[in-house]
């Protein structure tokens, strides 16, 4: 019964109308058109698997040693052409799955459609026959993009060096430059904590959420339910928080956000 009332708590919360923003005064046309960009870039990735020419090794002549040396050298570039081939159509495929989840979220928004029909966005180009799904990536088995650690870091500075405005907007523009990276939810954490400074406490609360969501088993997820729980009792929805707090014990008992959680249900008076 608990847990139902920690997903029902969930699905309520994301809910929440957005902030006000550029992003709110897209129209129908500009969601259609970012969507006419996708297909255009999926068309470009197509045209990565058309050849080009005719093949370029040559491997005749010389003795039979030296042609055991040219084949075994075109197939180590051909192997690393393919795997860099690999990295970047995986890459195009999450970030461009993950852009259609969030248009087609907000074009049931805009003309007002249930929201909670949206079921979970088809991975682009569907999933290989007879494979099984792969286990979500994680910051120890994922290589980071050039420069995806240094601008975390950079936004991480910030937020320590107390300049909140400036911290929330790189931790925003890094999820945008890294969409679903193995650090997105560490951003989408940090950018709750910036927020939360400012006295924006509801967005705060979005960002603790949106970082929960991300990764509900990492490393950041202790922290990120337990400050989610907080900035619900700060807003004075109480119910929610008391539900949200419990659940951080049950889910990771061993976390230190176990024992502040259970501090913050007795400061709000939970049963």
């Amino acid at each position: 019964m608990r847990r139902f009332a920690f997903v029902a708590v969930i699905a309520a919360l994301a809910q929440w109308p957005a902030a006000s923003g550029a992003q709110d005064a897209q129209t129908l046309a500009d969601i259609r058109q970012e969507l006419t960009v996708l297909y255009v870039e999926v068309q470009r990735l197509k045209r990565e698997l058309s050849t080009t020419a005719a093949p370029g090794a040559d491997l005749g002549g010389g003795g039979v040693l030296d042609r055991v040396n040219a084949i075994e050298s075109e197939m180590v570039r051909l192997t690393a052409k393919t795997e860099d081939l690999e990295f970047r159509i995986n890459r195009v495929i999450e970030d461009g799955t993950n852009r259609i989840g969030d248009l087609e979220f907000r074009l049931v928004e805009l003309e007002g459609g249930d929201l909670g029909q949206l079921g979970e966005t088809t991975t682009l180009g569907g999933a290989l026959p007879g494979a099984a799904p792969l286990p979500p990536a994680t910051a120890s088995d994922v290589t980071l993009a050039v420069g995806e650690q240094s601008d975390f870091a950079r936004a991480e500075t910030t937020l320590q060096a107390g300049d909140y405005g400036q911290a929330a907007k790189q931790f925003a523009q890094f999820n945008q430059t890294y969409p679903g990276g193995p650090l997105a939810a560490a951003a989408d954490l940090g950018r709750g904590e910036a927020l939360e400074k400012l006295g924006d406490t509801r967005e705060a609360a979005r960002a603790y959420l949106a970082s929960f969501k991300l990764d509900q088993t990492g490393d950041t997820a202790p922290q990120a339910l337990f400050l989610l729980g907080r900035s619900l009792g700060s807003l004075g929805q109480m119910e929610e928080a008391c539900v949200t707090l419990g659940e951080v014990g049950l889910r990771f008992a061993q976390s230190p956000s176990a024992g502040l959680a259970q501090e913050q249900m007795q400061t709000f008076g939970c049963n």
